[in-house]
């Protein structure tokens, strides 16, 4: 070869739309793609963009192959560029038509650096040669791949080590397990975080103990939801419950917290646990009324399955199963993120349970965009969740089960909103 490397732009067409949103593919694609080249790959960066879109470099020894992919197009953006003659940038293209199932092609291949152009200069490198022929001889492979959860405006990021550890179409959504370098392992349904191991004791002690911990004695207990098991493992921290029913409409969300997330899935096989594979809107609407004295609606965001659990017939039914001074609590999105859900899901319980017995609680949630979440506790009775619990039992619980973050004094807080919440929610602001 006459020239100093091999260039080649691509553009992929009529390929698979999922395929070309999915980063975590994307990424190994491009590896492999370079190793079967013949190149020796350096480092590896990613990238999933909102809505929907990917963008990429992977470094090789001999240069590099990039991407950029645009799924609502079925197209990818790639550009191959290898030196010297030990890979071939042609079996890099061949790989990556095949992996993207692209319909078609074109291709545009340039020799970079045309030696009958140039001269060689005696250059020495300031780094030594010997430091050099070492790194040459024992490259260090660096992946740089992010996990991003997002609306159209904003986002929330965990870099992540690309290995896959499930990831499963069911028929409702898609189910993912994969392992950041920050928040350890973490499962995401539909390109959403869900829990991750570092931080879900936030999401589902709040989920649960304000509303316990509220009731006093609570026996039966129902969760909507929750396939990944955190919500229930905190329910069984309670001796006094006889029994916890459980409805998760996808049966691969819990298979794959009880393949790869122990720590959470731990009390599936608690024999005072009642699980049904089913859907939950259906259950509530059937269930014998007053049976039960908390309900907890821990569902994903407002869409795919979950997006029945924000209407208004869903939750008359779960006000009319909750016995005399019974406890619902359901996730209420963020203030700073699914606004709109969250102030008309506000509105739709309080013309349920009525305005003075529907209360907002807001947490810390780091692998939740924005990081600030909110709950809504709403009661059958008169009871105020502030005003209404024992302090010392709770004080007394959090010792003996060792909690990290629901405590009595963060039951209280988390129900003082802050005045432009108070404004959304459309309450009285409360003075300083």
């Amino acid at each position: 070869m006459n020239a100093l490397g091999r260039h080649i732009l691509v553009e992929f067409t009529g390929c698979s739309p999922e395929i070309l949103d999915d980063v975590t593919a994307i990424e190994k694609s491009m590896i492999d793609a370079a190793t079967k080249a013949g190149a020796t790959v350096i480092q590896s960066s990613f990238h999933h963009f909102s809505p929907f879109g990917a963008s990429g470099v992977v470094v090789i020894q001999e240069s590099h192959l990039a991407i950029h992919t645009w799924p609502e197009y079925g197209y990818a953006a790639v550009d191959l560029f290898t030196c010297g003659d030990q890979a071939d940038p042609w079996i890099a293209f061949d790989w990556l038509k095949t992996a993207f199932k692209a319909k078609g092609h074109s291709a545009l291949e340039m020799w970079r650096g045309s030696l009958s152009l140039m001269k060689r200069q005696d250059f020495r490198s300031k780094h030594g040669e010997k430091q050099f022929n070492k790194a040459l001889e024992n490259p260090k492979f660096q992946r740089n791949l992010w996990f991003t959860d997002k609306d159209e405006n904003q986002a929330v990021s965990l870099r992540h080590t690309g290995n896959v550890l499930f990831q499963e179409q069911s028929p409702f959504q898609t189910v993912r397990v994969l392992e950041s370098y920050s928040h350890g392992k973490f499962l995401a349904i539909d390109n959403m975080v869900m829990a991750a191991e570092r931080d879900e004791f936030h999401y589902h002690e709040m989920m649960v103990h304000p509303a316990m911990q509220l009731h006093g004695n609570p026996k039966r207990v129902l969760v909507i939801g929750g396939g990944d098991g955190g919500t229930i493992r905190e329910c069984f921290k309670y001796p006094g419950v006889e029994k916890v029913t459980m409805v998760e409409i996808d049966e691969a969300v819990i298979r794959a917290s009880k393949l790869h997330l122990p720590t959470l899935s731990r009390e599936f096989s608690n024999p005072k646990l009642e699980l049904l594979i089913d859907d939950g809107i259906k259950y509530v609407k059937n269930a014998p009324s007053e049976s039960f004295d908390v309900v907890l609606v821990d569902g994903s965001d407002p869409v795919g399955p979950a997006e029945g659990l924000f209407t208004e017939a869903f939750y008359r039914d779960c006000q009319r199963i909750l016995k005399k001074d019974g406890v619902c609590v359901t996730q209420g999105e963020s203030p700073m993120f699914h606004e709109r859900a969250f102030v008309e899901l506000n509105k739709c319980l309080k013309g349920i349970f009525g305005k003075d017995r529907v209360h907002t609680l807001l947490f810390y949630m780091s692998t939740y965009p924005s990081g600030m979440w909110s709950l809504q506790l709403s009661t059958k009775g008169a009871k105020n969740p502030t005003k209404d619990f024992s302090v010392e039992q709770a004080r007394a619980f959090v010792k003996d089960k060792k909690l990290r973050y629901y405590n009595e004094g963060v039951h209280v807080a988390a129900f003082q909103l802050p005045g432009f919440v108070q404004k959304m929610l459309d309450e009285k602001l409360v003075a300083a």
